[in-house]
């Protein structure tokens, strides 16, 4: 039974598990900043050039039922907001790994356009200029 407590405890309070939980935390409050951002920023905004009424507010009747289509529009554009900016993060994550991975022996900048480029390169790739030989 000492065992089976200690193991858990190790699983519990290990690193990967309270890294997990901070970055839960963080995105559950990032989560609310954006939506913040799209509900009483934009979607205002949006809803007064729409209409004269909050734009989450508007709503269609259909054969007696009410659509509230504003709020499904608020909602997709939060999700489509967090989406954006959680690809950004992980785009310049990953851009910045790949860097480190590469090194610094393996690639230059080209001296006109300042492009990463693979030492050995001879012409650069984007901006086709003739570059000197490696030695």
């Amino acid at each position: 039974m000492q065992d089976l407590w200690k193991e858990f405890k190790e699983f519990a309070l290990g690193g990967n598990l309270v890294q997990l939980a901070v970055a839960f935390v963080l995105g559950v409050a990032f989560a609310a900043v954006v939506t913040s951002v799209v509900e009483d920023l934009f979607m205002p905004i949006i809803g007064a050039i729409v209409s004269d009424q909050s734009f989450a507010n508007l709503t269609l009747e259909l054969g007696g039922a009410e659509v509230r289509y504003g709020n499904f529009i608020s909602v997709l554009i939060n999700f489509l907001a967090v989406a954006l900016v959680l690809f950004i993060i992980v785009k310049a994550y990953n851009e910045l790994k790949r860097k480190e991975e590469a090194g610094p022996e393996t690639i230059k900048a080209c001296p006109y356009c300042k492009t990463d480029i693979a030492i050995e390169a001879t012409r650069c790739p984007a901006c086709t200029s003739q570059l000197e030989a490696v030695a």
